[in-house]
């Protein structure tokens, strides 16, 4: 096993900057300090740190490596304040939290930490999965209880098939996984057809479901594909906005047919 001890001096470095982050945020919090900070409760705040997560994501796929440092402090910030505020009510504090989550590391990590002969990466998903239910099956009645609903939709779907997969609920052949996808495309021409507007919205669901699953199987997450497809789709119009500028229109002043030549065009250069 490689050597990743870190020297006395780094360690000592590294809580000094940790533990300097904690104290400024018990300052901000303090009688007498910032307002705003001493207002802040776990639910008000809860709308800033998702964005500050969803900041995180895209500076990541930007390749902007300063600015991916600083969007990781401001996530990371979010969790030490969530941290203070519980401290502030006597629930817990940061160190139960990085205590925490050491205990988990090593206990779901035992092909390290441990005995287990887990080594490809399948094995060690799916000995990950078979702790964490053992963990949770004193709080979640089924193995899917612990599916984040807040999660975003297609991530959580694909998160889903991710861990029924990984109880052998799962398409061996690609194949399979595009019979489904025209299956469930065919169910919605079929309610199309027959007019009944719930209908309509739950086969959407299922097929836009078995496209995740194709994008799962394919190596692809369905969050980044579809994150991409926008953007592509963006940079595009952005260019028809500016073709019609130059031709002297606004857009709203030209017809689908119009914009439609333009968008062929432009589909040939923009990607």
């Amino acid at each position: 096993m490689p050597d990743v001890t870190i020297s006395a001096e780094k360690l000592s470095e590294r809580q000094a900057a940790f533990d300097r982050l904690c104290e400024i945020v018990a300052r901000l919090r303090a009688p007498g300090c910032c307002p705003w900070d001493r207002e802040q409760t776990h639910l008000s705040i809860l709308p800033q740190l998702i964005e500050e997560a969803y900041e995180v994501v895209e500076a990541a796929r930007s390749g902007n490596i300063p600015h991916f440092r600083e969007e990781l402090g401001d996530l990371l910030l979010h969790v030490v304040m969530h941290a203070e505020i519980a401290r502030g009510a006597g629930d817990f504090n940061i160190e139960d939290v990085t205590e925490e989550i050491i205990e988990k590391l090593i206990r779901r990590h035992p092909h390290v930490f441990g005995e287990s002969d887990a080594r490809d990466t399948g094995a060690v998903l799916k000995q990950w999965e078979a702790i964490k239910h053992s963990e949770k099956k004193e709080t979640h009645e089924h193995y899917l209880d612990s599916l984040p609903t807040a999660l975003p939709a297609l991530m959580r779907a694909q998160k889903a098939q991710k861990k029924v997969a990984r109880m052998n609920f799962d398409w061996s052949r690609l194949d399979d996984v595009v019979a489904k996808i025209d299956e469930e495309l065919g169910e919605v021409k079929e309610a199309l057809r027959d007019g009944a507007a719930p209908e309509i919205a739950d086969e959407i669901g299922d097929l836009l479901f078995a496209v995740v699953n194709l994008a799962r199987k394919t190596g692809s997450d369905a969050e980044t594909l579809l994150q991409d497809a926008t953007s592509k789709v963006v940079r595009r119009f952005n260019q028809v906005e500016e073709e019609l500028k130059r031709n002297g229109k606004e857009l709203g002043q030209a017809d689908l047919p119009e914009l439609d030549a333009i968008w062929n065009r432009v589909k040939g250069v923009v990607r």
